[in-house]
């Protein structure tokens, strides 16, 4: 039975009384004060930032204004209408979707001061330091420490599949401060600076031949108490916030029809006739209607987002997504037949961050989608939560979660 996590805190950002016009007037003021044409597009973000219009629902001096999330909207329209930069969250992807809501909600002011501007504008990029290699999807069984010693915590440990690590500034540690409680009570949240002494990366190879993810090896860190988010016991529910944003940001991600890997398919099946079979084409079929269903669901999500916090509803969406870019890439190889099977290139990169792969072989994007199903919750985990959260069924009766963390076998 997987882990389920408690209720996401209350969502502290209010509405203050900022209205649509509002937002259009700041608009106003803001590319009349920095041109969109003539500034550069990361200066622009910072002013922006300042302006209150990265995030309007955050509070006023944290990039927001405190005004209804629903007005995000708002904003974006009228920026892309004054020639601004398009938002564009591969900049800064782990710390948009997930680390600027966790600052938001638990952090303290000097936190928020301190972090969100040079999250938004991506100058400080993120990562997140969560799964581990022996704890595998049992995210509260993790075993890196953080031991307090004085002023600082000092943190042993080692975390895996880590994207972005190695252009990271900043981290999303969860750490064991107390092995003497159950394994969800006893973990807390910290900010971690991933220059401190200490903190070694190392790149993993995948099977596409590529280095998205990496070790993080973590060797008496010493880590401020002022990085502490929260109290310290609470980290699983400071999680949560970090997760729930993540499946969301995964799963719900905003596209047009006929994005990704479907759009390759159907193009594919317009232009080369020669490669049609009856089988093929019922299964294309079948594919385009998923892709449809899911993006027309995700677009209800993301309504739902804009008008409080994100539910469990976000783990659906993440799993579904997952299915379907798997069962669609595999259709993709196979209407290719031969051709699909050539594959480009094996050597180990790094994909830079706001950059894409352009152009690839569907072999490789066969293979990348196998790890969509194991990224940001595991296919089994996220069907736990779905069971608990939305339908309510039943909890799988289990004998680990009352036993102090040092008691459980391992």
């Amino acid at each position: 039975m997987p882990d389920t996590p408690p209720d996401t805190p209350p969502d502290t950002l209010g509405p203050t009384g900022v209205t649509a016009d509002d937002i259009r007037a700041r608009v106003g003021g803001l590319v009349a004060a920095h041109d969109p044409a003539t500034t550069d597009p990361v200066e622009f973000l910072g002013h922006r930032f300042d302006a209150g219009l990265a995030w309007v629902h955050f509070p006023p001096g944290r990039g927001g204004l405190g005004a209804p999330r629903a007005l995000q909207h708002v904003a974006e329209q009228e920026l892309a209408a004054a020639g601004a930069p398009p938002p564009n969250n591969l900049r800064n992807p782990l710390g948009l979707g997930m680390a600027a809501p966790t600052i938001a909600v638990h952090g303290t002011d000097e936190q928020r001061t301190r972090l969100l501007r040079p999250l938004w504008t991506g100058a400080e990029v993120w990562c997140q330091l969560f799964s581990e290699p022996g704890a595998g999807s049992d995210l509260a069984g993790l075993a890196t420490r953080a031991v307090r010693d004085g002023d600082a915590w000092i943190v042993t440990g080692q975390k895996v599949w880590t994207s972005f690590a190695h252009k990271a500034r900043w981290a999303m540690l969860l750490a064991r401060t107390d092995p003497d409680l159950p394994k969800h009570q006893g973990l807390t949240y910290f900010f971690v600076d991933m220059t401190l002494p200490g903190v070694e990366v190392r790149p993993l190879r995948q099977a596409t031949g590529q280095a998205e993810f990496n070790e993080v090896f973590l060797t008496d860190v010493r880590v401020p108490d002022t990085m502490r988010v929260d109290e310290p016991g609470n980290g699983w529910a400071v999680s949560n916030t970090t997760l729930m944003n993540e499946r969301v940001a995964i799963g719900a991600a905003e596209a047009p029809r006929e994005a990704g890997a479907i759009g390759a398919v159907a193009a594919l099946w317009r232009e080369r006739p020669d490669l049609r079979t009856p089988g093929l084409h019922d299964r294309v079929v079948r594919a385009w209607v998923d892709a449809e269903v899911a993006r027309l669901a995700n677009e209800r999500i993301r309504q739902q987002l804009a008008a409080g916090k994100p539910g469990p509803e976000g783990s659906a969406a993440k799993m579904s997504y997952a299915r379907i870019n798997q069962d669609t890439t595999r259709l993709w190889l196979e209407l290719a037949a031969e051709e699909g099977l050539a594959y480009d290139d094996w050597e180990m990169r790094r994909i830079e961050l706001g950059g894409t792969e352009g152009e690839r072989a569907p072999g490789y994007y066969y293979l990348r989608a196998k790890g969509n199903s194991i990224e940001g919750g595991t296919t089994e985990i996220l069907r736990g939560v779905i069971a608990d959260r939305v339908l309510e069924l039943p909890r799988e009766p289990r004998n680990d979660t009352k036993l102090p963390w040092m008691e459980i076998p391992r």
